[in-house]
């Protein structure tokens, strides 16, 4: 049995996670959370509610864990000060293993929004300067697979989120010149049916947890299923701030205030634009080599799926 704790439990990535780690039965798991429990957690998990900047109290709740993953919402902590104190918590605590918030692209080249995981990235570097004493990974499964299935939704927990690929109405934007860029396009099932199998294993973790469950470019995106219309949008515009296309995304993530939607919502069509162009979207394979009998959803299979019967 390894005791785990997740923090940042309660939002719909950590809960997929916990489902996967929970299946085995072999878990000891606690959520650390800013807010209070919610009433559909299961009663065998431990919730404990924590202030991320009492590193004290952070020290007594992580004591006897062993692996601490971390779900901490980026864009609320600019400085990324609650992962900087869950990361010098947990050494002090004797925790063995640690991941960051991160789930997304390997790089953040031309994304803002995902700057702070640099900042993560540099300290876990510092504080194991001189030598190992946490180890950790940084798991990127590229974009869930599970957007281009937007507005419906395919997981349990995980919202439906809008992209440059909208299947619904047949329409994309891309990059003129560019349609060879890559992306990496992976389920949060099988991410999290990973992440399980990383708890268990032996060996110690590569500090790079890349995971591939689809790579692919966007022109071959474009060829699945359905005829698109597309929109090529010039460098020197995007690079400018300007995103010549005639539609944008709309779909609202929960953690962004409505008043700075807008102006997000196309700063992040920018960015995946120009950083796919840059290969941050083009996730290592790490975690496939780890486990190389994993059977990722393919994304033919999954959009066939997805989309059979839809309008």
């Amino acid at each position: 049995m390894v005791r785990i704790a997740v923090a940042g439990g309660s939002g719909p990535v950590s809960r997929e996670v916990i489902d996967a780690l929970m299946s085995s039965g072999k878990h000891d798991i606690t959520i650390l959370s800013r807010s209070a429990q919610k009433s559909d957690i299961a009663p065998e998990i431990t919730w404990q509610v924590v202030d991320y900047n009492d590193k004290p109290n952070l020290i007594r709740a992580l004591r006897g864990i062993h692996t601490l993953l971390s779900f901490v919402q980026i864009l609320s902590d600019p400085d990324q000060e609650s992962q900087k104190n869950l990361i010098d918590a947990a050494i002090i605590s004797g925790v063995k293993r640690f991941a960051p918030s991160e789930y997304g692209s390997k790089g953040t080249v031309d994304m803002h929004w995902w700057h702070g995981k640099e900042k993560v990235r540099r300290y876990l570097e510092e504080v194991n300067g001189n030598e190992r004493v946490l180890e950790y990974t940084l798991f990127q499964p590229g974009l869930f697979l599970d957007y281009l299935a937007f507005p419906y939704k395919t997981a349990k927990y995980l919202d439906p989120l809008q992209s440059i690929f909208d299947f619904q109405n047949c329409r994309a934007i891309v990059m003129e010149g560019h349609e060879g860029a890559i992306i990496t396009l992976t389920t949060v099932a099988d991410l999290a049916a990973v992440i399980a199998r990383a708890v268990d294993y032996d060996g110690r973790w590569p500090t790079t947890g890349g995971i591939r469950g689809n790579r692919v470019t966007f022109s071959q995106i474009l060829e699945i299923g359905r005829s698109f219309v597309v929109d090529q949008v010039k460098l020197e515009d995007l690079e400018a701030g300007k995103l010549k296309a005639s539609w944008g995304l709309e779909a609202i993530h929960p953690a962004v205030p409505v008043d700075q939607a807008s102006e997000l919502l196309k700063a992040v069509s920018i960015g995946i634009l120009l950083s796919s162009s840059k290969g941050a979207w083009d996730s290592s394979d790490e975690m496939n080599q780890l486990f190389p009998d994993h059977d990722f959803t393919r994304i033919d299979d999954f959009l066939e799926k997805a989309w059979e019967g839809m309008p």
